[in-house]
């Protein structure tokens, strides 16, 4: 079993016709044909269902699609890597990100990034930190952004932004119409709430309840912002998520909550132990001097006009992982 062999067979796998596949890699039927059959017995197992018109893949065939297409992926990214040792930065950088604020954020680096590297393409992946993480330890991605907390033994990491933590409600629950942009914790207590699935999200919600002495009604678990907007809209439940910029909505309502107020944290993270590529290297140090600079320029680390002394920093609200 080759790269090659495995090639053949994931075109197949997405066309599900031979005669469509073998016009795809530009060769004959017969060949393709029969390297498909060599593959099925090498592995002993048969690949597709063969109809008149039209292949289906077994179970055995959709496993082997799954890994296939990692492993062709790892090769590409190994072409790559020698690439760049010989001709400098470029190549592809492989970004895996979770939902919030983490696009945003790669979309300036990237910004700047692209200005002093034109040669680098990108290739961004979307989903939960578990989603995320599971594709970075294979190797499918140079780094991550991810929500805090994370596994400090297995990945190097640094914060790179931070946000509220809101509640989402439906536009017709009474708490909506409150005036205020923010809402005490206590006035949750009792409402059907949709949380992130994440294990320790839940947990960190339940100790923050538990600071004002309350349990939450937990109704539901999402592990998709937008799907728990949906949800939101239909009058399910109260969101609980960080807070993130989205679609405006004028079927729910965006509350941060305060009394306590809590802030969830964005890390870029690698696998710790393993080297990073040149081009995923020069990311790091890009994004890393993006944020000094930033805290630089920022409000909250200049000095007051006509204050003498150093400038002062309050300590923003603690962390609800």
């Amino acid at each position: 079993m080759d790269l090659r062999t495995l090639r053949y067979f994931t075109v197949v796998a997405q066309e599900l016709n031979i005669t469509r596949a073998a016009q795809k890699l530009h060769m004959s039927q017969p060949p393709l044909s029969h390297q498909l059959r060599l593959l099925e017995e090498e592995l002993g197992a048969p690949l597709f269902i063969r109809g008149k018109r039209r292949l289906q893949l077994t179970g055995e065939g959709a496993a082997l699609l799954r890994r296939a297409n990692e492993l062709l992926d790892l090769a590409e990214k190994a072409r790559q890597e020698v690439r760049e040792m010989k001709s400098g930065i470029a190549g592809t950088l492989d970004l895996g990100m979770v939902e919030g604020r983490a696009p945003f954020l790669c979309a300036r680096w990237i910004a700047g990034f692209r200005d002093e590297f034109p040669l680098v393409r990108y290739r961004l992946w979307n989903g939960s930190s578990d989603d995320v993480l599971d594709r970075l330890q294979k190797g499918l991605a140079d780094l991550a952004v991810i929500a805090a907390p994370y596994d400090t033994e297995h990945l190097d990491g640094f914060v790179v932004g931070e946000e509220p933590w809101v509640a989402i409600l439906p536009r017709g629950n009474p708490l909506a119409a409150l005036p205020e942009d923010s809402i005490p914790l206590a006035r949750l207590v009792g409402q059907p709430l949709i949380v992130p699935s994440r294990r320790s999200r839940i947990q960190a919600i339940r100790q923050w309840f538990g600071e004002i002495g309350a349990e939450p009604e937990i109704l539901c678990e999402m592990s998709n912002y937008l799907d728990a907007v949906a949800l939101t809209e239909q009058g399910v439940g109260v969101s609980i998520f960080p807070q993130t910029t989205y679609t405006p909505n004028d079927l729910v309502v965006s509350r941060v909550i305060t009394g306590p107020a809590r802030r969830a944290q964005y890390v870029l993270v690698r696998p710790r132990g393993r080297r990073p590529t040149a081009l995923a290297q020069a990311f790091l140090d890009y994004v890393q001097d993006f944020l000094a600079e930033d805290r630089i320029h920022s409000e909250r680390f200049r000095v007051r006009e006509g204050h003498s002394g150093a400038p002062r920093w309050e300590a923003p609200p603690p962390l609800l992982g």
